[in-house]
């Protein structure tokens, strides 16, 4: 076994950096991505909008306390709410531990567990771009419908990082075998435009989602979707891989750690697939070998 367009195009991607805006020019965007009214805003946080105006001008220098509470009305994700408080003044809330270190041993042996448990269906943990951080073997063997798990990896990015969503939609990944590649193509690009609108200021996922629509196959995917009338809107994310003469047929679950105060195991997701027919759920527990070729 080996051991996430914005709503608010005023929230500039150097928001990411300490001391790059102000805290007043930081806040009027997150309200602003939320589309929240000052009164509206001011009403949630239990404040009167001359206040919260005062904050959103520069006028007033809001306490640490009074940046905690508008960050949790505004449901800014916790590397973000660093950012406002250094940009308020304060010192940042939340650390950022390695999974090596032994605070987070108890994190790393739930996860590490999971995999192991889940397999023969496939689990992998990404972190919040969707570089693959951790897998179980059925992830390889899932991967191994192409060829050999490294030199696919190689192939879909030769840099070495390994981008679950690049795998899912490079030519030289999973998109041959994708048996219904315009509704997959939508859905994946649907839900990652879903999270940048929700943290513009997450840089990274930016750039996959431009790395990711410029791919071959990809534009013309959307295109032949939006055609059809094809919804990208989907309860859960499916996913069908030709095997051979055979189609795979899975569902996804997304889990994540509930009221994390630290930034490595707040931005840990864990993907499960599951099987949603006899066909595969035999397939994977056969421990299928590779039918690349």
């Amino acid at each position: 076994m080996s051991l996430p367009v914005p709503a608010s195009a005023d929230l500039p991607q150097r928001a990411a950096s300490a001391g790059r805006q102000p805290f007043h020019e930081l806040l009027k965007a997150w309200r602003s991505t939320r589309r929240f009214s000052q009164l509206e805003l001011a009403g949630r946080a239990a404040i009167s909008q001359r206040h919260l105006s005062f904050l959103e001008t520069g006028r007033s220098r809001p306490s640490r306390e009074m940046v905690m509470r508008l960050a949790q009305v505004l449901a800014v994700p916790l590397r973000e709410r660093n950012e406002l408080l250094r940009a308020g003044g304060y010192a940042p809330l939340y650390t950022e531990s390695s999974l090596d270190q032994a605070s987070m041993a108890g994190i790393r042996m739930a996860l590490e567990t999971t995999l192991r448990h889940h397999d023969p269906f496939p689990a992998l943990v990404v972190n919040r771009q969707w570089d693959l951080l951790f897998q179980n073997a059925a992830v390889d063997r899932l991967i191994g419908l192409l060829g050999e798990p490294s030199q696919v990896w190689n192939a879909v990015d030769p840099s070495g990082r390994r981008n679950v969503m690049r795998l899912m939609l490079h030519p030289e990944g999973l998109q041959p075998l994708v048996a219904d590649w315009p509704e997959t193509a939508g859905s994946v690009l649907s839900r990652l435009e879903a999270e940048s609108q929700a943290n513009p200021a997450n840089a990274g996922l930016q750039a996959l989602l431009a790395d990711l629509r410029g791919m071959p196959g990809v534009a013309d995917a959307l295109v032949a979707a939006a055609q059809a009338g094809q919804t990208m809107e989907v309860p859960v994310l499916t996913l069908k891989l030709r095997a051979g003469s055979s189609t795979l047929m899975f569902f996804s679950m997304i889990c994540t750690f509930g009221k994390a105060l630290d930034l490595t195991a707040d931005e840990l997701r864990l993907e499960l697939l599951f099987p949603s027919d006899e066909f595969t759920t035999a397939f994977l527990r056969q421990g299928h070998p590779p039918l690349a070729g």
